[in-house]
């Protein structure tokens, strides 16, 4: 099949909630904007509702961590307590003004949260290897029903809905690791025990929010001690069940092929294009960065698009793409001044510094 930038522009619905006016999601992208107490900040605000202006159906939040102690980095955004409202209101409320659909993300960072931060971080079983400690089985529970009652409090604060962050080695990825995950209760062992959690929070959610509260789930299918075989499968039943409302697969780059050799000779992302989906939407994340990477998604067989980088470039890459069929993002690395003038604050142009090759170097006083 052979897409065309028009069908980017095509509406798309979703199982609950409202439409995708076009086929663009904002991807999570960390940006330390925000407040030590996990407080939304006016520079965080000012970079989503600017993305939001920019076109994008879907602007979703930064990751956000449900739990003091999975914080992931410093200013992250926080949804773990009441305090977080006021400024989540207010963010959610300046999307929809945009006219796009709002979601936070949920996080917990789990072992991969700094000593500095949280002190001693918690992870499925003990990890020596980053001094973290397993969680007790009520610690679980309490895991479990803090990613539930964040969801609920982004309800309240007006979101349309939330993705779970189930990628990336965070702590949902370290319960569906064989190599992290070394429990031998009800939520370790087996893939149907490992992925338990996950399934009781996407219930518990669908339980305690409303009828048209949007659900999507974040999975990443490799690296960090999972395997591509086992998250298809996941996939797959997180598919046939259609609790949640997308998937939205992170594949660092959507033309890749699997690192594992037994799987090469076909994309990574087709291993997950051709599983039955009904009415719940697919889309995929990686080095999209042009009008023809986007297309070419949609010709994988996705539904819509995770833009990350491209969207730091351009907060409106949306409408550049509308207006320009071969839109290319700008060449890298960008001036500083680019990014402030897109709507980055100085922190979070800083941050972007860890990116190699990202940022000009400044030169030497």
């Amino acid at each position: 099949m052979i897409v065309g930038t028009d069908e980017l522009f095509e509406p798309l619905t979703l199982p609950r909630g409202p439409a995708m006016k076009n086929r663009f999601m904002l991807a999570p992208l960390t940006n330390q904007q925000s407040f030590d107490d996990g407080r939304l900040s006016p520079e965080e605000q000012h970079w989503l509702t600017m993305r939001a202006k920019g076109g994008f159906a879907i602007t979703m939040t930064a990751a956000a961590h449900v739990q003091a102690v999975g914080q992931g980095f410093a200013g992250q955004l926080g949804v773990f307590d009441d305090r977080h409202l006021e400024g989540l209101t207010r963010l959610a409320a300046a999307i929809r003004a945009e006219g796009s659909i709002s979601s936070v993300q949920l996080h917990h960072a789990g072992n991969r949260s700094p000593k500095e931060l949280v002190g001693t971080p918690v992870c499925p079983s003990d990890d020596p290897e980053t001094g973290a400690r397993g969680l007790t089985g009520d610690e679980v529970a309490q895991l479990r029903d803090d990613f539930i009652a964040a969801a609920k409090r982004s309800e309240q604060a007006g979101f349309d809905g939330v993705e779970i962050h189930g990628a990336h080695g965070y702590i949902l990825a370290q319960f569906l690791s064989a190599e992290i995950n070394k429990r031998d209760d009800l939520y370790g062992g087996s893939l149907e025990n490992r992925s338990r959690i996950l399934f009781e929070i996407i219930d518990g959610i669908r339980a305690a929010c409303g009828s048209d509260f949007q659900i999507g789930l974040r999975l990443s299918p490799e690296r960090f001690g999972l395997k591509l075989a086992e998250i298809r499968d996941l996939a797959a039943e997180l598919l046939r069940q259609a609790q949640i409302d997308y998937l939205d697969m992170s594949l660092w780059d959507v033309a890749k092929e699997p690192v594992e050799p037994e799987f090469q000779g076909r994309s990574l992302m087709s291993y997950f294009t051709d599983l039955p989906r009904g009415d719940v939407r697919l889309g995929a994340a990686g080095k999209v960065m042009s009008a023809a990477d986007a297309r070419g998604v949609l010709e994988a067989g996705c539904d819509f698009v995770v833009i990350g980088r491209g969207a730091i470039l351009r907060h409106d890459f949306p409408e550049r793409v509308r207006r320009e069929r071969d839109y290319l993002s700008p060449a890298l690395p960008v001036t500083a001044q680019h990014l402030l003038d897109e709507g980055l604050s100085p922190q979070f142009v800083t941050y972007m510094r860890n990116w190699k090759g990202f940022v000009e170097e400044e030169a030497a006083a």
